[in-house]
């Protein structure tokens, strides 16, 4: 009866990549997972993937043994909790990465610095270098916000699809911060078109009055991210900003490639 050797074996197949195959495909099948919500059905992820439903099998029951996975009563398979540990990690990491280019901003800005990302329906702030400014803007690494008052949360939203922000913010409410706060899903709605348009987004005093904040989106993030400047609005000027917008995508470009390449160099 033969034997069969490591190199016929699916977890020993080597990709084109030089890789193990069936990790490439369970962390495929995850990813896959993710953008649809988090829960998908077998049939699903074999029409998306194109992978056999026998292999798609294999690798799920792999993935909910080490908990990556659960199977859902429905028989559907949803990402696990074990995840929740590695995302977290991964984010505070995200963060001390991106230390270096936010000290950058702050100066060749003289404002604050900051990182935040997309987390379910709320931004969540992950890194930030203050202003040496003695009056300057803080915002506590931590701290959770709607998207909808502040410059971060038009960035990361500025691409999602009319229908999905539509629902976020039916989910979340638009409560006003203050007075200068979009509150009307329309209203919105036309701020991310801008944002598209010029290829930054803008907080004016609405999520709190005196203080403007500028913000783009991190390009090919391996998850939604963007980083902005905050200061006091009498710094953070019509003109000011013609400076800080290049500065700004510079800084998320290289930051980009920097995540691209597992990390920056120093």
């Amino acid at each position: 009866m033969p034997t069969s050797s490591a190199s016929t074996t699916d977890s020993a197949k080597s990709s084109a990549s030089g890789g193990v195959q069936s990790l490439e495909r369970a962390f495929d099948l995850l990813e896959r997972m993710a953008d649809s919500g988090g829960e998908v059905g077998l049939s699903e992820l074999s029409a998306s993937s194109g992978l056999p439903l026998p292999t798609i099998h294999r690798l799920m029951r792999t993935l909910v043994a080490c908990g990556y996975v659960r199977q859902q009563p429905n028989r559907r398979y949803a990402l696990g909790p074990r995840l929740i540990r590695l995302g977290e990690s991964a984010s505070r990491l995200l963060g001390t990465w991106a230390r270096p280019y936010l000290a950058r901003l702050v100066d060749e800005t003289g404002e604050t610095a900051n990182m935040a990302l997309l987390d379910g329906d709320e931004i969540v702030y992950v890194a930030q270098v203050p202003s040496k400014h003695s009056m300057r803007m803080f915002t506590e690494v931590g701290r959770r916000v709607l998207p909808h008052s502040t410059g971060v949360g038009k960035a990361l939203l500025a691409h999602t699809p009319a229908d999905e922000v539509r629902a976020l913010l039916s989910r979340t409410g638009m409560p006003a911060a203050t007075e200068k706060t979009i509150t009307t899903p329309d209203g919105f709605l036309a701020a991310l078109e801008d944002v598209r348009r010029l290829g930054y987004a803008m907080d004016d005093n609405e999520q709190e009055i005196g203080v403007r904040c500028i913000a783009v989106t991190i390009p090919d993030s391996p998850t939604s991210a963007a980083i902005s400047i905050s200061g006091p609005a009498g710094r953070v000027t019509e003109a000011a900003k013609e400076r800080i917008v290049p500065v700004l995508q510079q800084v998320a470009k290289e930051l980009s490639q920097a995540l691209a390449s597992s990390g920056p160099t120093s």
